[in-house]
C-alpha cells in the first residue's frame, strides 16, 4: 500500500518534495489529508443542483409527487453510481478517460462524458454571473427587486405588506402597490426585475439571441478569474478551498430556512412539496427527471467524482465518504426544497393564487425570483442578508464548477503529461469564459435550456449506462468486487452486488428508452423552440453519444490482434495498464487476484466432485 500522508511539524516541504517525485515517476499527488477529499466531494455534490435545480425540478413534477421517485432512485441508482465512481477513481489513480484501461473499447465513454461536462460548464458559469450580479446590486440602499416601477403593469411589491401600507399612506407608487383586477395575472416585483432588468429576456429567438449584456459579461469574467485561482495548483489549492466551499453555505441556508417557514402562507407551499401524489408514481417522466436530478446533484456520470478520488491514497476509507456525501446531498436537497416551497407558498398568498404551480414560471429563474423575494421581506437590514445569501450561492456554484473544470484539466494533463497544469487551467478557463458569453445574452436562457436538455442531460444519461455496463457486465461484477476487497479490505454486500449487476443498469435502460420514445419538443417558458434550435440540440446529443462508438472503432483499428473479431474481443479485456498505479501495490493485487481465481476454481472442482460422489452414492443405494 502507499505510504500515509506525512504529519507533524516540518513535513510540508517533505510533502511537496514527495509530490514532485511522484509527478516525475508519472504518479498522482495526493490530497493533503482525507478530510480535504471529503470536503471537496461535498462542495461538488452539495451545490447549485440542490438549491437551484432540485426545487424547480420538483416544481415541474408536482412537488411531493417527485420526492418518492427521487428517494427510490437515490438508493437504487444514485448511491451505487457514486460509490462505483469513487472506487474506480481511487483504485486506478486515473481520470475519466484513463480508467478505461479496464475495458479499452469503451474509452469513448470517457471522452463522451468530457463532452457532456463541457456542456454543463458552459452554462453553469453563467449562473455564477447571475449570482454575482445580484450580489453586487445588493449593496444598494434598497434592494432593487423589492419594489415595483411605474412602468411595470400588474406588479406586486416583494416588500413586506406593512412597508407597502406606509407607501400608500404617503401616496408613493400607489398605482403599483394596488392589486390589479382578479382576472389579471399578477407578477411579483422580483420576477419582473429578473426578466426585464437582469436577463432582458427575449420571448422569440428566431431572429437571434442578441448581444451579451455588459454587466453580466463582467460578472462572468470575475467568476472565471475566481475559478482559475482555485484550480491553478490542482488539489493543493482546491483542497484547501474545499473547507470553506463545503461548510459556509449551510450557515446561510439554515437562516433562510428559518425565515422562509415563518412567512405567511408558507405552510401551503411546504405541504405541496411534501404531500405525495401517489398517481404520479406511474408516470415514467417523473422517474426520468428523478434520475436526471440525481445525476446532476451528485455529479455522477460526468467525471468529477472519479477525478477527485484519483488523488486519494490507495488505502483511503472510501465507503464512509460515499455514504456521508450521498446522504448529505439528499438532506440538502430537501432543505432547499422546503425553503423555496415555503417562499412559493408566501408568493401564492401575496398574489392571491390558489395553485402553487401557477405562482412563477419554472426554470433557471425560479431560484433568482423566489429567494430574492423572501430576502426582501426581511424586516431588519435585508441588504446584509442578501449579500450573505448570494455570496453563499456563489460559493456553492464555485464548488461545483471547480470540480467540473478540474475534470477537464485532469483529462488533458493525463494525455499530455509534459504540459503544465496551471497553463492548461488558464487556457480552459479562457475557453469557458468565451463559451459562457452565449448565455448572458437576452436569449441566453433559451440556449441554457437547450444545452442542458440535449448536452447535459441525455448525453450524461446514456454514457452512464455504458459506463455501468462496461464495468459490471464486460469486466465483470466478481472481478470488480475482488478489486474492492483488495483495496478496501472489506467484502462487498449483497445490496451493492444486486444494484450494480441488475437494478441500477436495468432501471436506467428502461427509463432512458421510455424517455427517448416519448420525447417531445422542448419549451422555454411555455414557448416552443424554433425548428433550427431543435436540430442543433439533436446534433449536440449526437456528437456526445457518438464518442462511444467512434473511439471504440479508433482503438480497435490502432490495436489489431488478428481478425476484426479477435481485435474486438481483445478490446473488451483489461490491458496492461489496468490496476493500481503504484508498481508494488499492483504486484500485490495481481497475487491477490490469482489467489482468488485459484480459490474459486478449487471450490468449483470440489462442488463437481461432491456432486459426482453424491450421484455414485445415490446409484449404489438404489441398486441395494
Amino acid at each position: 500500500m502507499e505510504m500515509k500522508a506525512a504529519s507533524g511539524n516540518g513535513t510540508a516541504p517533505a510533502a511537496e518534495k514527495k509530490d514532485e517525485e511522484k509527478q516525475k515517476a508519472g504518479e498522482r499527488s495526493n490530497w493533503g489529508n482525507g478530510l480535504e477529499f471529503l470536503m471537496s466531494c461535498i462542495s461538488v455534490s452539495v451545490g447549485l443542483g440542490n438549491v437551484w435545480r432540485f426545487p424547480f425540478t420538483a416544481y415541474e413534477n408536482g412537488g411531493g409527487a417527485f420526492l418518492i421517485p427521487y428517494i427510490i432512485v437515490l438508493f437504487l441508482i444514485g448511491k451505487p453510481m457514486y460509490y462505483l465512481e469513487m472506487i474506480i477513481g481511487q483504485f486506478t489513480s486515473q481520470g475519466t478517460v484513463k480508467i478505461w484501461s479496464v475495458v479499452p473499447g469503451f474509452v469513448g465513454v470517457g471522452y463522451g462524458q468530457a463532452f457532456g461536462t463541457i456542456c454543463i460548464i458552459s452554462y453553469y458559469s453563467s449562473l455564477l454571473a447571475l449570482t454575482l450580479y445580484y450580489l453586487f446590486v445588493s449593496f444598494q440602499s434598497e434592494l432593487p427587486w423589492s419594489y415595483c416601477r411605474d412602468e411595470w403593469a400588474n406588479c406586486v411589491d416583494s416588500r413586506p405588506a406593512e412597508y407597502v401600507e406606509n407607501l400608500l399612506s404617503t401616496g408613493i407608487s400607489a398605482a403599483n402597490a394596488t392589486l390589479a383586477s382578479n382576472t389579471t395575472k399578477l407578477q411579483s416585483s422580483s420576477e419582473i426585475y429578473f426578466l426585464n432588468v437582469v436577463i432582458k429576456e427575449k420571448l422569440d429567438i428566431s431572429d437571434g439571441i442578441g448581444n451579451p449584456d455588459w454587466k453580466l459579461t463582467l460578472a462572468l469574467l470575475v467568476a472565471w478569474v475566481v475559478i482559475f485561482l482555485v484550480i491553478m495548483r490542482g488539489v493543493k489549492s482546491s483542497g484547501k478551498a474545499a473547507y470553506f466551499l463545503a461548510l459556509f453555505p449551510y450557515v446561510v441556508l439554515f437562516v433562510l430556512l428559518i425565515r422562509a417557514v415563518t412567512l405567511e402562507g408558507a405552510k401551503d407551499g411546504i405541504i405541496f412539496f411534501l404531500e405525495p401524489q401517489w398517481g404520479e408514481l406511474l408516470n415514467p417522466t417523473v422517474w426520468k427527471n428523478a434520475v436526471v436530478q440525481c445525476f446532476f446533484s451528485l455529479a455522477v456520470g460526468s467525471g468529477p467524482i472519479i477525478m477527485f478520488a484519483s488523488y486519494n491514497r490507495f488505502d483511503h476509507g472510501i465507503y464512509r465518504d460515499a455514504m456521508i456525501v450521498t446522504t448529505l446531498d439528499t438532506l440538502t436537497s430537501l432543505l432547499g426544497g422546503i425553503t423555496i416551497f415555503a417562499i412559493l407558498g408566501n408568493l401564492a398568498h401575496n398574489l392571491q393564487i390558489d395553485n402553487i404551480q401557477d405562482v412563477v414560471r419554472s426554470g433557471t429563474g425560479l431560484a433568482f425570483i423566489s429567494y430574492p423575494d423572501a430576502i426582501s421581506k426581511f424586516q431588519a437590514v435585508p441588504q446584509l442578508f442578501s449579500v450573505l445569501f448570494f455570496f453563499m450561492l456563489f460559493v456553492l456554484g464555485i464548488g461545483s464548477i471547480v470540480a467540473l473544470q478540474s475534470t477537464i484539466v485532469t483529462i488533458i494533463c493525463d494525455q499530455f503529461k509534459g504540459w503544465k497544469y496551471w497553463k492548461v487551467a488558464l487556457t480552459t478557463s479562457i475557453c469557458g469564459f468565451l463559451m459562457g458569453l452565449v448565455y448572458v445574452t437576452p436569449g441566453g436562457q433559451w440556449i441554457l435550456t437547450l444545452v442542458d436538455f440535449y448536452g447535459g442531460t441525455y448525453v450524461v444519461f446514456i454514457l452512464a449506462i455504458f459506463e455501468l455496463a462496461g464495468i459490471m457486465w464486460v469486466y465483470g461484477l466478481q472481478n470488480f468486487c475482488d478489486d474492492i476487497e483488495f483495496m478496501c479490505n472489506r467484502r462487498v454486500s449483497l445490496y451493492w452486488r444486486m444494484c450494480w449487476s441488475f437494478f441500477t443498469p436495468v432501471m436506467m435502460i428502461i427509463i432512458f428508452i421510455y424517455s427517448m420514445a416519448t420525447i417531445e419538443p422542448i419549451k422555454y417558458s411555455e414557448l416552443y423552440f424554433p425548428e433550427a434550435a431543435n436540430v442543433a440540440g439533436w446534433l449536440l446529443f449526437g456528437i456526445g453519444a457518438a464518442q462511444f462508438p467512434l473511439w471504440g472503432i479508433w482503438y480497435i483499428s490502432r490495436h489489431r490482434e488478428g481478425s476484426v473479431w479477435q481485435s474486438l474481443k481483445a478490446s473488451l479485456k483489461p490491458n496492461e495498464r489496468w490496476g493500481p498505479a503504484n508498481a508494488d501495490v499492483k504486484r500485490e493485487w495481481q497475487i491477490f487476484k490469482n489467489q482468488k481465481a485459484a480459490e474459486r476454481a478449487a471450490q468449483k472442482e470440489s462442488s463437481k466432485l461432491g456432486y459426482f460422489w453424491q450421484k455414485i452414492g445415490h446409484f449404489c443405494g438404489s441398486n441395494n
